[in-house]
């Protein structure tokens, strides 16, 4: 295929907005208008897609305890309620997607992705997943269930461990699919977190990786042209929240690196923006997934390149 690879991460905007009922007709609404951005993309350039998944995997665990409480089986660990997501998002964009490349090969892969079980994450859990919920009934929640809580706005959120991604498991399938010109759906949710024995045993683990790190690695390993981190806003602010906020147009990884930005919001996609540039020293573009084919032109959002 001829132009670029590029490789796109999905904030959560994508499927589900604050506020939001977490219903399949409202993420089918909000995909519709990116499947006809990112299709655009997808006619010229090979593109790979990879999205977040904290809502749908949070409601996933709330369904599963729901069940167990109710049948008596164990409710299923992070790891198995990752994949089910994935599958359940990959799903929905291909099935926005389609109507966009009519005669394209579009597939959604279930990814795992390695970690390390001595990550001093699982010592401080910091990924939020699932809904905002009312502070009594977090606590409620995580007394029965041992979660760990963060303040989200007026409510509480349960938080997990969110290791580094260290390897991406089907990084050869994946190269064999982009090469065939197939638009991939891979990575969700950062990929489902595993850790691999001396003997090469896989088994999986009670966290989630974050989807911005994990896209950053995805993106080295397919030696992708471009890394696009799409999201609600249409730039990086610098001094966010104050009356000086201003956007980045252009900035190189080392002068990000000297600004403070939000953590588990803003943070992640800046760090996995230098990652890629520093690794790779292509281009990444932080903005709004409206705005996709402008980020990836260098037209608009901050644009993050060697210096």
């Amino acid at each position: 295929m001829s132009g670029m690879r590029v490789v796109a991460a999905l904030g959560g905007n994508a499927l589900l907005r604050r506020g939001e009922a977490p219903t399949l007709a409202t993420q089918r609404r909000n995909l519709a208008a990116a499947a006809e951005t990112l299709a655009g993309i997808a006619r010229d350039h090979a593109l790979v897609l990879t999205h977040g998944n904290g809502p749908q995997i949070g409601l996933l665990a709330l369904q599963a305890m729901a069940a167990a409480d109710a049948a008596g089986p164990e409710a299923p660990p992070l790891d198995v309620l990752g994949a089910e997501s994935e599958g359940l998002i990959g799903y929905l964009i291909e099935r926005e997607l389609r109507p966009h490349l009519p005669g394209r090969a579009i597939a959604t892969l279930l990814t795992q992705t390695e970690i390390d079980p001595a990550d001093p994450a699982f010592a401080a859990p910091s990924k939020p997943i699932g809904p905002v919920l009312a502070p009594a009934v977090a606590r409620r929640l995580a007394a029965a269930r041992g979660w760990s809580l963060a303040p989200d706005g007026d409510g509480l959120r349960r938080v997990v461990p969110a290791p580094e991604p260290r390897r991406i498991l089907e990084i050869d399938a994946l190269r064999l699919l982009v090469e065939q010109g197939v638009t991939v759906v891979c990575a969700g949710g950062g990929g489902i977190p595993v850790a691999v024995g001396p003997a090469g045993e896989v088994r999986g683990v009670e966290a989630v990786i974050d989807k911005d790190l994990a896209a950053a690695l995805l993106a080295v390993e397919l030696e992708a042209d471009a890394l696009l981190l799409l999201t609600d806003v249409p730039a990086v602010l610098r001094d966010w929240g104050t009356d000086t906020a201003a956007p980045i147009a252009r900035a190189t990884p080392a002068a990000l690196r000297r600004i403070a930005f939000a953590p588990g919001s803003m943070a992640p996609k800046v760090e996995a923006a230098c990652r890629f540039v520093e690794a790779t020293g292509a281009v990444a573009a932080i903005g709004a997934l409206d705005a996709a084919d402008a980020l990836l032109r260098g037209d608009a959002g901050t644009i993050v390149a060697g210096a």
